[in-house]
């Protein structure tokens, strides 16, 4: 059960509009619907989300890998089940998630571990980073880790339930971390 239950699209006021739909018609949505209860964090946090999502320098099969790896992390359904579905759109293969759940030691999960436990990348892994990412890069995967892990401890802190019709794609109800 959401501890902040979601405003229905259908009682948005104009403000909430003008932020999360802004001339559009969206799907349900409880994290929109959540964040229409508060439409100015809405407006700051959703310009940032939007530079991570659409204008990124990052491919976004190593974005969607990074922010899968945050989740798991995170024991975030929400962000999880969302983004299993985005990160196959951008071909992101069963086996590179499998990965991720598994904590196999790529160089991008090693990357996360180390931003998720230290708050910092090593001088080896932001070396070995370095070799195939650039500067603006290295930026954006540093601040979309930040970011979806604040998003996580959101999604999970208000109890966000997951958008009808939305399949985590986990082995069972207690998202089992095993």
């Amino acid at each position: 059960m959401n501890r902040v239950d979601p405003v229905p699209y259908a009682e948005w006021d104009t403000d909430a509009l003008s932020v999360l739909a802004p001339g559009r018609k969206l799907p349900p949505s409880n994290v929109l619907g959540l964040l229409a209860r508060h439409p100015d964090l809405a407006r700051s946090f959703l310009t940032f989300n939007k530079h991570l999502l659409g204008s990124s320098t990052l491919p976004p099969r190593t974005r969607e890998l990074a922010i899968l790896r945050v989740a798991w992390r995170r024991r975030c359904r929400y962000e999880w089940a969302q983004h299993v579905l985005i990160a196959r759109r951008a071909g992101v293969t069963d086996a590179e998630i499998a990965e991720v759940r598994a904590g196999t030691g790529t160089l991008l999960n090693g990357a996360v571990d180390e931003l998720e436990t230290e708050s910092r990348l090593s001088d080896k892994t932001y070396a070995a980073l370095a070799e195939d990412l650039d500067e603006r890069q290295l930026m954006d995967l540093v601040f979309t880790i930040g970011a979806y892990g604040l998003l996580a401890m959101a999604l999970n802190s208000f109890e966000v339930e997951l958008d009808p019709g939305l399949d985590p794609g986990l082995p069972d109800e207690n998202f089992n971390f095993a």
